[in-house]
C-alpha cells in the first residue's frame, strides 16, 4: 500500500534563501558599480592626450597601461549588465531589451577600439621612440592620429552610448516600475540632453570633451541604479512574481513509501 509523505523542502536550509530576482539584482548592480572604475583614466591619460611629443618622450608609461585594463573591465562589465538584466526586462518589452544588449556590445567594442588606439602608442614608443634617426616629426603625427581616434571612439563609446542606453534601460524600468520611478526618470531627463550636447560636437558645435559635464545626470542614473540594485533589488511586481515562482521549487515534495 503507497503513502504519501510530505517532507518540507526548505526544513534544512538554515535561512531564507536569495530569490533569482534578487541575485539578478545583484549581479547587475555590481556590475553598473564596476563600470565606474574607469574614472581615474581622466588623470591617467593626461601625459599621452595633452603632450602632443609623448611618444619621444622617455619614462613610464604604467598609467596608460592601468588606464587601458580599467576601461576593458568597463567594457566587460557593460555587457554583463545587460545580459543580466535581459531575461527581466524582456517580459517587459523583449525589441527593447535586445535593443539594450546590442548597444551595451556595441559599447563595448568603441571601448576596445580606444583602447587599442592607445595601446598602440606604448608599443610605438617603446620601439621606435628613442631609435636613432627616427623621423621624430613622423611619429608625432602618427601620435596624434592615436590620441584623436581614441578622443572620438571616447565620444561615441562612453558619451553617446550610455545616453541611448539610459533611454532604452530607463524607459523599461519606469514603465514595469522593478525600482523607484525617479532613479530611470533621471536617466530618460539627462539621456537627450547627453546626446544633443554629443550631436553638437560631431558638427563642430561644441569642443571635443566638452560632453563630460552632459555626462553627469546620465552617470548619476546609473550610479543610483547601481546601488539601489545591490541594496534594495527589484521592487515587487508582477515580473518579477512570474520569474520567482518559475525559478522556486515546491515547498514539500511527495514521496512514495
Amino acid at each position: 500500500m503507497a503513502t504519501t509523505v510530505q517532507i518540507p523542502a526548505t526544513k534544512a536550509a538554515k535561512g531564507i534563501p536569495m530569490t533569482s530576482t534578487r541575485k539578478t539584482a545583484l549581479v547587475a548592480g555590481v556590475c553598473y558599480l564596476v563600470t565606474f572604475v574607469s574614472i581615474p583614466t581622466l588623470a591617467l591619460y593626461g601625459p599621452v592626450k595633452t603632450h602632443r611629443d609623448w611618444i619621444l618622450s622617455s619614462g613610464g608609461h604604467t598609467g596608460i597601461l592601468v588606464g587601458g585594463f580599467l576601461e576593458v573591465i568597463v567594457a566587460l562589465a557593460g555587457i554583463g549588465t545587460a545580459i543580466t538584466l535581459y531575461p527581466v526586462v524582456k517580459r517587459q518589452n523583449e525589441g527593447a531589451a535586445l535593443g539594450f544588449v546590442a548597444a551595451r556590445v556595441l559599447e563595448a567594442v568603441m571601448i576596445f577600439t580606444g583602447v587599442v588606439s592607445l595601446l598602440s602608442l606604448v608599443t610605438l614608443r617603446q620601439d621606435l621612440g628613442a631609435a636613432a634617426g627616427a623621423n621624430a616629426a613622423a611619429l608625432v603625427t602618427t601620435g596624434a592620429a592615436h590620441v584623436a581616434i581614441y578622443n572620438w571612439t571616447f565620444l561615441l563609446s562612453q558619451s553617446l552610448m550610455p545616453g541611448i542606453n539610459a533611454l532604452l534601460l530607463g524607459s523599461l524600468l519606469y514603465r514595469s516600475r522593478l525600482v523607484p520611478r525617479i532613479i530611470p526618470l533621471v536617466g530618460l531627463i539627462g539621456a537627450p540632453f547627453l546626446i544633443c550636447t554629443v550631436i553638437a560636437t560631431l558638427f563642430g558645435g561644441m569642443k571635443l570633451g566638452s560632453p563630460e559635464l552632459a555626462a553627469v545626470p546620465v552617470g548619476a542614473w546609473e550610479l543610483s541604479l547601481g546601488v539601489w540594485l545591490v541594496v534594495k533589488g527589484f521592487r515587487p511586481s508582477p515580473i518579477t512574481a512570474a520569474i520567482d515562482a518559475a525559478s522556486t521549487p515546491p515547498a514539500c515534495q511527495d514521496v512514495a513509501v
